[in-house]
């Protein structure tokens, strides 16, 4: 028994973690990537003391700005506290908030035909104030603050409400730009040029040549380079909530799933996917 132990401890370890889907709370049970729900899989992660580094997949198209924000964070921190190296590995999508996250490693990488970037920040929404006239309902908002209204769908646009609103989109754009900037530093390749901070999203393959990666490859095969054959890759996941584990075969459940992959595809489909 000894024996085994001894040689489990001198196993070269590197916890894996997985983020995927989008950010923020999405559903009525508010199934996304958000802090909360993540926290305790991370810190599980970085409690490897003899963890050679962190690996983190990320699969996101983005969402929250300030969930992003905060994932981003807390794991800058325990890497500072633990001084481990954090390795991060783009899947299908690392884009808006999905790529904000994937700053947090020293190096990250992708598939080839992963899609990568979308450092921009964006809001939509429907203008129904024809609708509602032509099937004759009448709208009634009362208000105390003048711009408690802001943005109302049934009434026409504003255009101090969208100068309003399209500051606040800079504000987060630029502390966005701010975080890839610290991140990548010198390794962002003509930003000006290569329309990096536009919005615009790219291949893996040219994501390398901008700079907004290290490298091409996928998680176990880049691990695997970097500390040898042996090494083992602790595959850590989160567990499922008690509500989930509860209510996977019901009917509402069911129906809350449906009203979950519609939000979840508006993220998703703009990228292709």
């Amino acid at each position: 028994m000894f024996s085994i132990l001894k040689i489990f401890k001198k196993k070269k370890i590197v916890p894996h973690i997985r983020l995927s889907g989008v950010i923020g709370s999405v559903g009525r049970f508010k199934q996304g990537i958000n802090f909360v729900g993540q926290q305790e899989i991370i810190d599980k992660a970085f409690a490897y003391k003899k963890a050679l580094a962190i690996a983190i997949s990320i699969n996101s198209p983005g969402g929250s700005p300030v969930q992003s924000h905060l994932i981003y964070s807390y794991i800058k921190k325990l890497a500072k506290k633990n001084k481990k190296k954090v390795l991060v590995f783009a899947e299908d999508v690392a884009a808006s908030g999905g790529y904000l996250i994937a700053c947090a490693g020293d190096e990250i990488y992708a598939n080839s035909s992963s899609i990568v970037g979308s450092i921009g920040v964006i809001s939509a929404s429907f203008g129904f104030q024809d609708a509602i006239k032509k099937i004759g309902i009448e709208r009634r908002v009362y208000t105390a603050g003048k711009n408690k209204s802001t943005l109302d769908p049934f009434v026409a646009e504003k255009e101090e409400d969208i100068e309003r609103l399209k500051k606040i989109q800079l504000e987060l754009h630029s502390d966005f730009i701010n975080v890839v900037k610290a991140s990548r530093s010198s390794k962002l390749i003509d930003i000006e040029k290569n329309n990096t901070f536009t919005g615009e999203f790219w291949s893996g393959s040219t994501s390398l040549k901008l700079g907004l990666i290290d490298g091409i490859g996928n998680a176990d095969e880049i691990l695997k380079e970097k500390f040898g054959e042996d090494v083992l890759i602790q595959k850590l996941e989160k567990p499922k909530g008690f509500i989930e584990k509860k209510l996977s075969a019901s009917v509402n459940n069911q129906v809350d799933s449906i009203a979950n992959i519609l939000e979840e595809r508006s993220q998703w489909q703009k990228f292709g996917l």
